[in-house]
């Protein structure tokens, strides 16, 4: 069989995944809560064959600087009801998404996630997250996050709960024997019974068993506790992007990992996120670049980096050296590298200006079709990834050039799929279908 690279159409609001994409003269955010605008991305992503459309969230509104409300584009639908509305206009393409473990419960996420695997025709799939910010936690009933490593742990715990009630019904329990009477046979049905250190949870689940047996699971993180999850119960990771060497060695080592666990890593997909900038010369790329990166008002690239590094320099000029003295530990956040942070140290001098723009002149593949097909295939081939989660960074116009632009010289190379073959999600990622076992317990694959 071919190996083919993996597609995701991250969409985040219509702004794009820029913070001020909204300001772009293409953007629309004026029709964030549209659903015509939602529609009409999943037609177009469809239409460039992407495998999923994987949809971010976070349960909060950014606001601990005033620049999160005055200048940055961040309201948007809750995701599990936005996707269930494109199944209707959409036929295959995979539908992912954003989903807390830290502040959810199973029985909730597991109804929620068979029901729009059974409403898709088996299109679902979980990008599991344990939350990031104490903002989330303070609507949810507390001042600040559980430890990260307890997140973690509440997450592994979360995982196999679901999994054990999604396994709730035999796939031929349904009778619906009008003759008999007999609506289900009752000796395939298993009760969870589960009894742990987060959760407590009867079962059984309340809908049968999703027509992909398990939705697929997407999980984002790079820390060591995050990479350790993921390689033990994760489908594929998106994860961030970084310099093709770094790259490799992260691809690498999380593969060990997921062979550590027994699994095959060829069934193990990491999908680094790719923000391309794409026109037909690369001046005109590059022009277009800088208008997104000079689209961002000073107050928000200071905020912004306060924020990244946990230093507070509002009242600063966007354009005032400082010197790196963080008052805010991050780590509870994210244990992901910290590019700002370490440059920061690095250049003991530097400004806000600086640092935001070099991040993202880092993260920006910026050039022709070709070009950019260049690098995704050097990374394809050569160790560092599996595919990608694309982020347009402004919309609508970001997807259609990579639809119109880009998929055409990554078919034309044999690495995308020119249509859909596969009926599943699952087995579009190259997965089988998970069998429950004839005893309660373990499932099979």
């Amino acid at each position: 069989m071919t190996r083919r690279l993996l597609l995701g159409a991250f969409l985040f609001h219509p702004g794009g995944a820029h913070v001020t994409g909204w300001r772009h003269p293409s953007a629309e955010p004026d029709r964030h809560l549209d659903p015509d605008f939602y529609a009409e991305f999943a037609r177009t992503a469809e239409r460039g064959v992407f495998d999923t459309i994987f949809l971010a969230d976070g349960l909060y509104l950014w606001d601990r600087y005033p620049s999160g409300i005055d200048h940055y584009s961040q309201v948007r639908p809750e995701p599990l009801t936005l996707l269930s509305a494109l199944v209707a206009h959409t036929r295959h393409i995979g539908l992912a998404a954003t989903v807390s473990t830290t502040y959810n419960e199973p029985y909730h996420v597991a109804r929620a996630l068979a029901s729009l695997d059974h409403l898709s025709g088996g299109r679902a799939g979980w990008n599991l997250v344990t939350s990031r910010y104490d903002e989330e936690a303070r609507n949810f009933g507390g001042d600040a996050h559980l430890d990260h490593s307890r997140r973690y742990e509440r997450g592994a715990e979360f995982v196999r709960v679901v999994e054990r009630l999604w396994d709730s019904w035999g796939d031929d329990a349904i009778l619906a024997d009008k003759a008999s009477g007999r609506f289900a046979d009752a000796s395939k049905l298993t009760t969870a019974d589960h009894r742990g250190e987060f959760f407590t949870v009867r079962g059984p689940l309340n809908i049968t068993r999703p027509p992909q047996g398990h939705p697929v699971q997407f999980q984002a993180g790079g820390s060591p506790a995050g990479q350790d999850l993921a390689a033990s119960t994760a489908d594929a990771v998106f994860t961030r992007w970084q310099p093709l060497g770094e790259a490799q060695a992260f691809y690498a080592g999380l593969k060990a990992r997921v062979v550590d666990q027994g699994r095959d890593p060829d069934r193990f997909a990491i999908l680094p996120s790719i923000r391309p900038v794409v026109a037909s010369s690369r001046a005109e790329a590059e022009d277009l670049a800088e208008e997104l990166l000079a689209s961002t008002p000073d107050a928000l690239i200071v905020e912004d980096v306060s924020h990244t590094v946990g230093q507070d320099l509002t009242g600063r000029s966007a354009d005032e050296p400082f010197t790196y003295r963080p008052d805010t530990d991050t780590s509870n956040e994210s244990q992901s590298p910290n590019r700002l942070a370490e440059w920061s140290r690095a250049a003991d001098r530097v400004t806000a200006r600086e640092l935001y723009a070099r991040a993202f002149r880092e993260q920006t593949v910026v050039g022709t079709p070709q070009e950019v097909a260049d690098e995704m295939e050097a990374r394809f081939r050569g160790g560092a990834a599996d595919g990608f989660i694309v982020q347009f960074l402004t919309l609508p116009s970001g997807i259609h050039r990579f639809v119109d632009l880009v998929v055409p010289e990554l078919q034309r190379r044999g690495l995308t799929r020119t249509g859909y073959a596969e009926r599943t999600l699952r087995e579009r990622f190259g997965l089988e279908r998970p069998r429950v076992a004839a005893s309660i317990g373990e499932t099979h694959v």
